[in-house]
């Protein structure tokens, strides 16, 4: 308890712990929201992970920070916690400074696919492999209800989508991409398929509208993939079936700047935790290893 108050007792450190109850940062990503100097940050951040307050989550060469779960103490106050952030005197100036940090991690991922579209489904093969996992994926769609696929990409999914739904709808963030999805159902003569321009938290769907959602090898894009699994919970029926494929946690480095990926994949429980807070309920894992090289998947079904 003491050492918690003690962490809580600097504005500093208040105003750190508020922020990242928004979401994962890494130190360079705070000292922008901040306004302040690295060596400042790191110290705060150093004194608020000790108390249990934060926890830091390793990706490769970064370190995010995000609030913790081993504090015990902390735990037991934070609702009390949060109900007075709006109080703090720069809370709303802290908050329009995370929106721009999230708003670049979005503007990045979208310029990178926007310029590599015509090549995408080369380039990610070839730098990021991972075995063979769609038929377990397609196995968890059900069959005759609308579908929605977030990030479709070059449509690579949207086909075999349309042979088990009663509508699908895909939905990217980039221009360049739709177009060459679009392009290939044209090719194969499909007219089922509607594709729209959208961000994956901000879905240009209404609540409660859709019995399927698909993410497939999209979440690792996310500027924050919370946020992402939030607004997929919006968007189902009661009762409808969220289905992801995704990389399990891996030290591919590259991937940062040869394919934007902003997570190098995901732990098990990191993603249990995010869609058990959504309001799923059900949440089923199964992992699928990769051999000589590729890495491992997780394709989880959530209801």
């Amino acid at each position: 308890m003491l050492e918690t108050f003690k962490a809580l007792s600097d504005p500093c450190r208040l105003r750190l712990t508020a922020v990242l109850l928004a979401g994962e940062f890494t130190v360079q990503e705070l000292t922008s929201i901040m306004d302040m100097g690295q060596s400042r940050i790191s110290r705060h951040l150093k004194i608020l992970a000790e108390a249990g307050v934060l926890n830091v989550k390793r990706q490769g060469t970064w370190s995010y920070y995000k609030v913790g779960e081993t504090g015990s103490f902390f735990r037991l106050i934070r609702h009390a916690f949060e109900q007075e952030l709006e109080k703090l005197p720069q809370r709303s100036q802290d908050l329009g400074a995370v929106a721009v940090v999230l708003e670049e991690r979005r503007r990045r991922s979208q310029e990178f696919f926007d310029q590599h579209a015509r090549q995408w489904d080369n380039l990610a093969r070839t730098l990021l492999p991972v075995p063979e996992y769609r038929r377990q994926l397609l196995g968890l769609v059900p069959q005759e209800v609308s579908v929605l696929e977030i990030g479709v990409g070059t449509g690579g999914l949207l086909l075999e989508l349309a042979s088990r739904a009663s509508k699908v709808i895909g939905v990217d963030h980039s221009p360049a991409m739709l177009e060459e999805a679009r392009r290939r159902l044209t090719s194969a003569g499909s007219s089922r398929i509607e594709l729209r321009l959208g961000e994956m938290t901000h879905l240009p769907l209404p609540d409660a509208s859709v019995g399927c959602v698909v993410a497939n090898m999209v979440l690792h894009h996310a500027a924050d993939p919370a946020a992402v699994l939030a607004e997929i919970g919006r968007v189902l029926i009661p009762g409808g079936i969220f289905v992801l494929a995704d990389l399990a946690r891996h030290e591919r480095e590259s991937a940062r700047e040869q394919l934007a990926d902003q997570w190098l994949g995901f732990d098990e429980d990191e993603l249990t935790g995010w869609l058990r807070t959504t309001g799923f309920v059900k949440v089923a894992c199964e992992r699928i290893e990769g051999v000589s090289g590729q890495e491992t998947v997780l394709v989880v079904k959530a209801s």
